[in-house]
């Protein structure tokens, strides 16, 4: 893996490729800073041999429209805190503006380019946009994992445009290797929890972990599928109705490859879907009529926790029951705690997925895990085996 570590920046320009599509309060002010601290390792690197640095990256979904909400000339003032000096803005991305922008910039100065996506030829890969881009500096860094799953000018074609002179963020270095930690090199036994609501978004990913995996752990709405598919009686749980057969399917191909698969036992029901609805305590297999599963119930956290302190690799991606309503949020603040004391006891641990990182932060299981993933869409083709666009265009 070529990673800014194999380069010496001194005297050079290096255009980083970083992921700011960051949240915003009204006033256009930034509510939650995590992925411009990410790449502040990287930046201060390349500041450290000597170097400069060009940031670029994308904010929203402009569709190839200047708009005024989406410049990131709103959080300069963010990114310059992070960072610790000033950071310099260019309100273009290509162009003599920018060209001389990226000329006059100094060793040990920052420029932040405008937003990538204020041009359509960003999202359609354009080659000739990319080359406009590659003029601006001397070597490329691609620190945006949240992004390399996408095959835009800015993450993989201009790469090419820097043949000996591209390289891994520690960002990106440090996603790939926990990525591969689970897949490939992690100490055993390794457990995958999956939850959330859909077996349908998650089957190539059980599918590409099986071989990887000794346990599996199935919560979330997603269980109420295979606890049907077995025969279950799940009220009005939520269900893929046409998932069924895949659901039995998936659990048979878990037996070939020797892995436990673990669901719940119990759960909490509620009479509908509100915080405030009458609850109790039912069996998963015998829920009645017109309730519902919201979230694992204490057997099963109990359970959950056994296989967990037994596990030396943990892989997290989706909660196990409906954390958003504080009355249905113990299982996976239980699941949280188990995976947190199993790290404390020398498991590496990876929080990844939007709703997991969310539950993370929220609850404050961030920094008592190994790594909690920046990019969800990306981390979650890596776990289906894909190769990534922006991964693919530094490695070849």
């Amino acid at each position: 893996m070529k990673t800014i570590n194999d380069f010496n920046f001194n005297e050079k320009k290096a255009l980083v490729r970083v992921d700011f599509n960051v949240p915003q309060d009204d006033q256009l002010k930034v509510t939650d800073n995590t992925r411009i601290v990410a790449v502040k390792p990287t930046v201060d690197k390349i500041l450290k041999d000597g170097g400069s640095v060009i940031l670029m990256a994308h904010l929203g979904r402009p569709k190839g429209e200047v708009k005024d909400e989406f410049s990131l000339k709103h959080i300069i003032d963010e990114v310059s805190d992070v960072l610790g000096q000033e950071v310099k803005f260019v309100d273009e991305c290509i162009g003599e503006k920018a060209e001389k922008a990226a000329s006059d910039l100094k060793p040990g100065e920052i420029l932040l380019l405008e937003n990538l996506r204020f041009h359509n030829e960003e999202e359609k890969g354009d080659e000739g946009f990319a080359e406009q881009l590659s003029k601006l500096a001397d070597a490329y860094v691609n620190d945006a994992f949240g992004t390399a799953h996408r095959a835009h000018a800015s993450t993989a074609v201009i790469a090419k445009f820097f043949p000996s002179t591209k390289f891994f963020g520690l960002l990106m270095a440090k996603e790939l290797q926990a990525i591969d930690k689970v897949l490939k090199s992690g100490e055993r036994p390794v457990t995958a929890i999956l939850g959330g609501s859909k077996v349908s978004t998650k089957i190539t990913i059980i599918e590409n972990i099986l071989p990887a995996v000794d346990n599996l752990i199935i919560g979330g709405g997603m269980a109420f599928t295979f606890i049907k598919a077995l025969g279950g009686k799940i009220g009005t749980s939520l269900v893929e109705e046409d998932k069924l057969p895949l659901a039995l399917e998936i659990l048979g191909k878990a037996k070939e490859h020797n892995v436990k698969v673990y669901l719940p036992s119990d759960t909490i029901i509620a009479e509908s879907f509100s915080n405030d609805a009458e609850r109790k305590e039912a069996n998963i297999y015998e829920i009645p009529e017109g309730w519902m599963g919201l979230d694992a119930g204490p057997k099963s956290r109990d359970q959950f926790n056994d296989v967990l302190l037994d596990s030396r690799t943990i892989l997290w991606n989706g909660p196990i029951g409906v954390f958003e309503m504080s009355n249905f949020a113990a299982g996976t603040i239980a699941l949280g705690e188990s995976i947190a004391e199993a790290t404390k006891l020398g498991a590496f641990s990876l929080v990844g997925g939007g709703d997991s990182v969310a539950f993370v932060k929220q609850f404050g299981y961030g920094e008592k895990v190994s790594y909690v993933s920046t990019g969800g869409g990306a981390m979650l083709e890596s776990l289906e085996g894909l190769e990534l666009p922006g991964v693919a265009a530094i490695n070849n």
